[in-house]
């Protein structure tokens, strides 16, 4: 079983920036696809971005694009979002989620196996 953290969300103004985290347990996280989504109130659960497993690509959802970057860091188990120029429809719970059969293109909620519980983010206008 795979154990899935986020951190890093808050309240921060339209035009801010956050950082956030995922810790995921297991000596083989490098063999992971990794991926956020986000929930916004009264909203489905929505792709955001996903990385594969050396780093080598990355995917976005358009509304973030040029905004948000992912990023990974394998020897410490660990997937970060940076969420730059942020705007008050990015509000939404931000869930962290790894790809055990690592493919490359997963960008829908059924291709990932493990999830964290989530975290908020809030953006004022």
């Amino acid at each position: 079983q795979v154990q899935v953290v986020e951190s890093g969300g808050g309240l921060v103004q339209a035009g801010g920036s956050l950082r956030l985290s995922c810790a995921a347990s297991g000596s083989i996280f490098s063999s992971y696809t990794m991926g956020w989504f986000r929930r916004a109130p009264g909203k489905e659960r929505e792709f955001v971005a996903r990385i594969t497993r050396t780093g080598d690509s990355t995917y976005y959802v358009d509304s973030v694009k040029g905004r948000f970057t992912i990023s990974r860091d394998n020897a410490k188990n660990t997937v970060y979002l940076q969420m730059n120029s942020l705007k008050p429809e990015d509000t939404a719970v931000y869930y962290c989620a790894a790809d055990a059969s690592g493919r490359r293109y997963g960008i829908y909620w059924y291709d990932y196996d493990y999830w964290g519980q989530g975290t908020q983010v809030t953006v004022s206008s």
